[in-house]
């Protein structure tokens, strides 16, 4: 009996803590707007600009890895540009690769352009430099055919 009592108590404590009873919904918080902004990726434009005078016009075969072809010349203005147009002679591009060493001998300082491999698959690339002086280009190349122009920039 004393049992009894002790649950009768347990329950009446419940049932006036209200536990067991229905409780009211949480209130609902209406939806917020967030705002929503999408990055868009812009192509970083290309160099684009007439050539003039050249310096150097080529055509070059690479038939394997061990074609390396030399070129020096004296670029006599600060607004001159590279143009390389490369024609892969392969269908399996990743054998297809072509690298130019453009060397400023008076600094020492040397910039790498090219195509496959590491470099883009992009056939007609267009590079400004700014710097006259006398120039050596080291070129390598596997299975491409490449025309390499040095040329004065126009405005």
């Amino acid at each position: 009996m004393k049992y009894v009592i002790i649950y009768t108590l347990i329950l009446a404590g419940v049932l006036l803590a209200g536990c067991t009873g229905t409780q009211a919904p949480p209130p609902t918080i209406p939806p917020t707007t967030v705002p929503v902004t999408t990055t868009v990726a812009t192509p970083t434009p290309e160099p684009s600009f007439a050539i003039g005078d050249h310096y150097l016009q080529t055509q070059y075969k690479f038939n394997s890895p061990t074609d390396v072809y030399t070129e020096k010349f004296i670029v006599d203005s600060p607004s001159w540009a590279i143009k390389i147009n490369v024609s892969p002679k392969s269908d399996n591009l990743d054998s297809c690769w072509f690298v130019l060493n453009v060397t400023q001998m008076n600094t020492g300082h040397v910039d790498t352009f090219g195509y496959g491999r590491m470099y883009s698959f992009e056939n007609d690339q267009l590079i400004p430099m700014y710097k006259e002086g006398p120039y050596e280009f080291d070129m390598q190349g596997n299975l491409v055919t490449v025309v390499v122009t040095a040329a004065k920039r126009l405005p």
